[in-house]
């Protein structure tokens, strides 16, 4: 069995649903949702359901949300630390979905931000862990993660990543997430992101730059399906499955998801993007980031 460590949010998500364009000050028809949310917290209900042992390390307030957002957790059979903080309130994220599925997202951190070293348990017994970019890229507990990414190197476990969107990256310098990229073991990012992190114009050229940096590199392509590249010259293409598309919320996370579960059980390339292809297709059927619960 996978023994996962999950670094990142956990967060309440508002989902609004429109099936047409949207009336600037008026009123837009919408369906709306609420569901548990954050990537790194998505990412371990989706390792969860494929029966590996997970640990949570993240923060929500102490209010009504956090409680919802806990328990929901111990259904999924997420393991987590005591991680409400006092006088906080729990991260909320509103989800704009449009009429083709794809989304917009409207971020609020909340007790995400009080992120520490200490919530880290004991290394000694993980397979490997999972890092939202969304923790570093938020200025307020950036320090607390480069802390936490010392202690695992320190301990040899592989750190595979997610950088977050472009929309959260563009006020990052480049020359801070090369220094993130150069830190990990796998990254993990959608063609949008590679194109801008390499800023180069095509899709080779940009995975080649960021495989100067980080040895595993997969781009997810949506429809396209996806495109990795190991040790700087194994380039391995996967098509997409074919399904229709409800909500795009959580694809890269249920990918993430079934990537490492499936790589960490027997590291074929081509066979553990599959898996993930196959986690993400299961997500994008339907609304919300996270898989049904029994």
């Amino acid at each position: 069995m996978n023994h996962f460590l999950c670094i990142g949010d956990t967060m309440m998500d508002v989902s609004v649903v429109i099936d047409s364009q949207i009336h600037e000050g008026g009123d837009t028809r919408a369906s709306i949702s609420t569901q548990g949310g954050g990537a790194a917290a998505n990412v371990a209900t989706w390792m969860a359901s494929l029966d590996d042992d997970v640990y949570l390390c993240s923060r929500t307030g102490d209010d009504l949300n956090g409680e919802y957002l806990l328990n929901e957790l111990d259904q999924y059979r997420v393991r987590h630390s005591a991680i409400k903080a006092a006088g906080e309130k729990t991260g909320v994220v509103v989800v704009l979905v449009n009429e083709n599925g794809e989304r917009t997202m409207f971020p609020d951190s909340g007790a995400n931000s009080g992120l520490s070293a200490s919530d880290l348990p004991p290394l000694q017994d993980f397979t490997a862990v999972y890092l939202s970019g969304y923790a570093l890229i938020n200025p307020k507990s950036r320090k607390s993660v480069m802390e936490m990414i010392t202690q695992i190197k320190a301990r040899s476990l592989p750190i595979v990543m997610d950088p977050g969107t472009v929309g959260a990256l563009r006020n990052i310098p480049a020359a801070l997430i090369t220094e993130w990229l150069s830190q990990i073991d796998i990254l993990i990012l959608n063609e949008e992101e590679a194109l801008y992190i390499s800023k180069k114009e095509n899709l080779k050229a940009a995975l080649f730059h960021l495989a100067a940096l980080t040895p595993l590199v997969i781009v997810k392509r949506g429809e396209n399906g996806a495109t990795a590249i190991f040790d700087h010259v194994t380039i391995v293409e996967v098509p997409a499955q074919k399904v229709d598309v409800i909500d795009t919320t959580g694809a890269g996370d249920s990918f993430a998801a079934g990537f490492m579960s499936a790589w960490y059980a027997n590291p074929d390339l081509e066979m553990a993007i599959k898996g993930g292809i196959t986690r993400a297709s299961v997500c994008i059927a339907g609304v919300g980031a996270r898989p049904p619960l029994n």
